[in-house]
């Protein structure tokens, strides 16, 4: 959950998030985290997640027009042309043009009761049916191996439900709307990494904790399925930040601090120190000064653990102001 720092500690050099490489000058310029970089931050934005009407689409579309191509209605016409005498219960195996099967419970000509039907790509729907609707309990088996099962109303997932991607690369345990993950969910990923919270129409969206395998941990607002508001990140060496959030980046005020007792109180701009903060080292000296891509920059005010002035001068992308620019300042 962010992205390496622009900065480095005890003389050596470290990739910055841009790719590059920037060695420190000076005690001052101190490392920054790196317990994920920006794209493994916003994997869950790429993790296999169940799609939007999936859950009964026909010929793999994935996109708002295929709920008209649902699994569900592609039988409607013929089913209507069938003689409805209104006798309820099961009947033997029924074959559709299209070459899909019913096998279950009737009435007249609609599914329904308990039934199971296939289609001829071998996707499947084993349930309950209403009036040609799958609505109550089923279990959906995509033709790509994904299963579904839990409650159904109309033909589409509502209500509470556990969702299998194929090959155990995603599992989803949780409430639904219109075929959309939306409520309370939890979701475990093949590496492990898992999130527990709200989702909004199919995407993590309110309050939730995702936790990597390693064992960092994230706690805080979500927005269109990426970290963006007040949040809480604790990484796998104990180190912590308190603050806001951007894109899965930290970006606004907030407090970093780490477990040797450095911390840094102040403003980030994607995932670096950038404008005005206090930063407290080690041995209790702290600075009060501002900041440029994680390299203190500009003027500031460096004190000691006690509040006695060392220096105050201007700094230029981690460098010391020279004893002549400290001269003149005191002048």
């Amino acid at each position: 959950m962010g992205a390496a720092s622009c900065s480095s500690n005890d003389g050596e050099d470290k990739a910055c998030c841009s790719g590059q490489v920037l060695g420190s000058k000076g005690p001052e310029v101190v490392s920054e985290y790196t317990p994920h970089n920006k794209t493994e931050a916003a994997s869950e934005c790429v993790e296999p997640t169940p799609s939007r009407a999936g859950l009964g689409v026909a010929n793999g579309q994935q996109d708002e027009s295929a709920v008209e191509d649902s699994y569900f209605l592609l039988e409607l016409a013929e089913l209507r042309r069938l003689p409805s005498d209104g006798v309820t219960g099961a009947r033997p195996l029924h074959t559709f043009q299209t070459g899909a099967t019913y096998l279950g419970e009737w009435r007249g000509n609609t599914r329904h009761g308990n039934g199971t039907q296939t289609w001829s790509d071998g996707a499947s729907f084993h349930g309950q049916w209403k009036d040609n609707l799958g609505s109550g309990q089923g279990r959906f088996i995509h033709a790509d191996g994904d299963v579904f099962v839990g409650e159904w109303r109309n033909n589409a997932a509502q209500g509470k439900g556990v969702y299998y991607h194929k090959q155990g690369l995603m599992t989803y345990v949780g409430e639904w709307i219109q075929d959309l993950q939306h409520g309370d969910g939890y979701e475990k990923w093949q590496n492990n990494s898992t999130y527990s919270g709200q989702f909004m129409n199919g995407k993590k969206e309110g309050h939730g904790v995702y936790e990597w395998p390693d064992g960092s941990k994230y706690s805080g607002q979500w927005q269109a399925n990426c970290a963006t508001g007040s949040g809480h990140y604790v990484g796998k060496d104990g180190r912590e930040f308190r603050g806001h959030w951007n894109d899965s980046l930290i970006h606004g005020c907030g407090t970093y601090s780490w477990t040797d007792g450095r911390s840094y109180k102040g403003h980030y701009v994607d995932d670096l120190k950038h404008g005005f903060g206090i930063f407290t080292f080690e041995d209790g000296r702290y600075a009060e000064a501002f900041w440029y891509r994680s390299k203190q920059h500009g003027h500031g005010k460096l004190y000691t653990k006690s509040g006695e002035l060392l220096k105050d001068g201007v700094w230029k992308m981690g460098e010391d102001p020279s004893p002549c620019e400290e001269i003149r300042r005191s002048i």
